[in-house]
């Protein structure tokens, strides 16, 4: 449930915040549709995906894209309304999470969408001062690093759990459990803040972190402000 005390602070975002620890050591950032704003390479990465899928398969790109829509939406309707990821939907096609980390590491070019972001890189800046910050991605690092260099951040968030970090996709407490650990706080001590409620944020909360559901890059230039005005 939405902190009401929270929601009052800032009518005028449209981010949601959940039980935000008093004491705040970690931020936990999910990187695609967070840190940036470009609706195009989001759906790239998938699409990019799904179209190499079609390729090695032998059908068209719209056959792969509506078999892939159509398990995504039958498991969600078996799971109670809940989303999966790319990454774990490949692997009921018998695409390895292996496979998956090699496909991404060659045909994401976040460098072709994407552009240095200053007021990210001002707002990330002044939040290392206060708190650790990690990325946790469902893309292999290597991926995501190309995707933090390209918005022009990759030095002031170097530490990265990807999906080869322990082979598993987000929603998934291995992710989790590394990135506490990496970074030496408790999951009380931690905010995960990402674009999808059910991958970036509902784990976390039931660890016991707090959590902050964004609807892109903008909300996170806010963030200083909001954790500021909190204390």
């Amino acid at each position: 449930m939405q902190d009401s005390k929270h929601n009052r602070t800032r009518k005028a975002i449209a981010m949601k915040l959940y039980n935000i620890p008093e004491i705040i050591k970690t931020i936990i950032f999910d990187i695609d549709g967070t840190l940036y704003t470009n609706a195009l390479y989001v759906f790239e990465q998938v699409d990019a995906q799904v179209r190499h899928y079609a390729h090695i398969s032998g059908i068209t790109e719209k056959e792969a894209r509506d078999k892939i829509n159509a398990y995504r939406k039958k498991w969600s309707i078996e799971h109670n309304g809940k989303k999966i990821s790319l990454g774990n939907t490949f692997t009921a096609f018998g695409i390895t999470i292996e496979e998956s980390i090699k496909w991404r590491n060659e045909l994401l070019h976040p460098e072709h969408y994407l552009k240095k972001d200053e007021s990210l890189a001002e707002t990330l800046s002044e939040l290392k001062k206060h708190y650790n910050l990690i990325c946790v991605t469902n893309n292999p690092v290597q991926a995501a690093q190309k995707t933090l260099k390209a918005i022009g951040v990759d030095d002031i968030l170097p530490d990265i759990i990807g999906l080869d970090t322990c082979m598993k996709s987000k929603p998934a407490q291995e992710v989790l459990d590394k990135a506490v650990e990496f970074t030496g706080c408790k999951y009380q001590e931690c905010v995960s803040v990402g674009d999808r409620y059910d991958i970036d944020i509902a784990l976390p909360l039931h660890l016991g972190m707090g959590g902050v559901l964004v609807t892109g890059v903008e909300e996170v230039y806010d963030l200083q402000h909001i954790f500021t005005e909190l204390k």
